[in-house]
């Protein structure tokens, strides 16, 4: 049998916090992982390689469970699709949509993701970088843990191909806002909506997860933020 690189051990103590993690969960971890998953180095990762073509890439930030990522990988087979994530339950619940489903264009980094970015991503290679429903930190005093700050868009957006799209989604009214400031201040942006406007709802969401129902029962309403590559 096939070790995945994290030890179960860790996997267990994850998911005290975060969920547990399944029988099911755990085969898919062994067993496909090393077709799937991405190792975090500090070499430029050469995805027309990992991926055996070349295509328009795509890179998801913090995908959760996987369930969006699945879809539109599926929907959309001439693109790539790079996924990040931390919560190993929820890596087992889209490599088990992959098996299920047959899904060979989605690569998965089990790493942070500004090391990811930084270590593994080229400069303009990214035809498109999605983050949707990131943690608010709803209250003032931890808003710097927020992971939408103006050097962590500097970042992202010197990854992006000229033309390539940064598309954020949230339900957070004071979030979205914030979104919008920093993005808008950004040289290296322009917003595909018009100054100052929301974009409507992308295809590139073909779901509505379980953080965008919560929410919209909530009375929340979901903002979207689509910015172009303007360099």
């Amino acid at each position: 049998m096939i070790t995945p690189p994290f030890p179960l051990r860790r996997v267990r103590s994850f998911a005290k916090r975060d969920g547990r993690m399944t029988d099911a969960q755990r085969r898919v971890l062994t067993d496909l992982w090393p077709q799937y998953g991405l190792d975090k180095s500090s070499v430029l990762a050469d995805f027309t390689a990992i991926f055996g073509r070349e295509a328009p890439r795509i890179l998801e930030i913090g995908f959760g469970s996987g369930h969006s990522l699945l879809e539109i990988a599926k929907a959309t087979p001439t693109q790539d699709f790079i996924g990040i994530e931390m919560y190993q339950p929820g890596i087992g619940t889209l490599l088990l949509g992959i098996e299920a489903e047959q899904v060979s264009n989605i690569r998965i980094y089990y790493a942070d993701a500004v090391e990811v970015i930084e270590d593994c991503i080229a400069p303009a290679s990214l035809d498109g970088i999605q983050l949707f429903f990131p943690d608010p930190w709803p209250k003032r005093k931890h808003h710097k843990r927020r992971i939408i700050q103006p050097e962590f868009i500097e970042l992202i957006a010197s990854k992006l191909k000229p033309a390539g799209v940064l598309h954020l989604a949230t339900d957070w009214e004071h979030y979205a806002l914030h979104m919008m400031q920093v993005l808008s201040k950004s040289d290296k942006l322009i917003n595909l909506a018009g100054a100052g406007l929301y974009a409507p709802r992308s295809t590139q969401r073909p779901i509505t997860t379980k953080f965008e129902n919560r929410g919209t029962r909530s009375g929340r309403p979901i903002r979207e933020l689509q910015f172009a590559r303007c360099d």
